[in-house]
């Protein structure tokens, strides 16, 4: 088995006498997108401090990147890119510019510096506003360019901490296109969003954060069959054939109205097999069938009981 990206293992972290992290594990295989879900206020931020050497936690050890976290900062700094919550942008110079001081940092000789901006900028579509003000960026472009200020080190792990906070629908469906390019050049990014639907497209598998503590982890798939709900939904046409699927189906609810059966199940293909062999028999033929199962924001809710805040119909802390 190939070292794990990141391994965390009892993290604790407190301010005062209030817990912030209560002893959470965490394994994110190389190459994958792992996100982070939790309420406000749930420790996902500090959990990115802690991996990413920021702050120090107060108890468990983690590796990144397959070194200590605490005997060897400074490895794990060399393999690793943050992007916070808060661009690191300097809007007073011009992405360019940016760019350029990021490579100062990581001590890139002066061409291999230039040569790394300049493909970085054409690669996030930031050529013609390159020699612009980064202040004149729209929030998207700014986003992008933390992102490829982020990358100017080559680093192997990124962590995205709310990378698409406050972007237009547009800008935040590019920046998933940005995600999913880094990590089909192999790199790993732990990700920590509000955006529940952003997890669904993007996230090979999904802890919840709640109380400080991991109250559970899989994939989105995973973790929606944790919450009861989800059922098949069969409609007809024929009133015949309505009343004979009833009798012959168990455990449904009708609707005598629609014509329309509800059999509850997670639509699994044996269930879905099961249903239509024994329609079948009887010689029975739906017009219709759909498979409803709970989404992220029912999943999130009955992990945390936090209230859904008030945001964009697909945005949902």
């Amino acid at each position: 088995m190939t070292t794990p990206a990141i391994a965390a293992h009892g993290l604790h972290k407190s301010y005062g006498d209030r817990t912030v992290l209560d002893g959470i594990d965490l394994t994110v295989p190389e190459g994958t997108v792992f996100a982070l879900l939790g309420p406000n206020g749930a420790g996902k931020t500090t959990a990115v401090k802690i991996l990413s050497t920021l702050v120090t936690a107060d108890g468990g050890r983690a590796e990144v990147a397959g070194h200590d976290l605490a005997a060897s900062p400074q490895a794990v700094r060399a393999a690793i890119g943050v992007t916070g919550q808060f661009s690191a942008v300097d809007g007073l110079i011009t992405g360019e510019e940016n760019m350029l001081l990021m490579a100062d940092l990581h001590h890139l000789p002066r061409a291999e510096g230039r040569r790394v901006a300049a493909e970085l900028l054409e690669r996030f579509d930031l050529v013609e506003a390159a020699k612009k003000p980064a202040s004149t960026y729209s929030g998207g472009m700014k986003r992008r360019l933390d992102i490829a200020m982020t990358l100017v080190g080559n680093p192997r792990i990124i962590f995205l901490d709310e990378p698409t906070t406050g972007l237009d629908p547009r800008a935040r469906h590019n920046m998933w296109g940005v995600i999913r390019e880094l990590v089909a050049g192999g790199v790993t990014v732990f990700l920590t969003t509000q955006y529940l639907e952003e997890a669904d497209e993007l996230a090979d598998r999904i802890a919840v954060l709640n109380g400080g503590r991991i109250v559970a982890e899989g994939s989105a798939d995973e973790l929606k069959r944790l919450i009861p709900g989800g059922h098949v939904r069969l409609r007809f046409t024929d009133p015949a054939a309505y009343r004979s699927a009833a009798s012959v189906l168990r455990d449904v609810t009708r609707d005598d109205e629609a014509l329309s059966l509800r059999i509850p199940g997670d639509g699994s293909q044996r269930e879905l097999r099961s249903i239509l062999d024994r329609l079948d028999s009887a010689g029975i033929e739906a017009d219709e069938l759909t498979v409803h199962t709970p989404d992220l924001d029912d999943v999130f809710f009955a992990l945390t009981g936090s209230d859904v805040p008030n945001q964009p119909k697909e945005a949902v802390r």
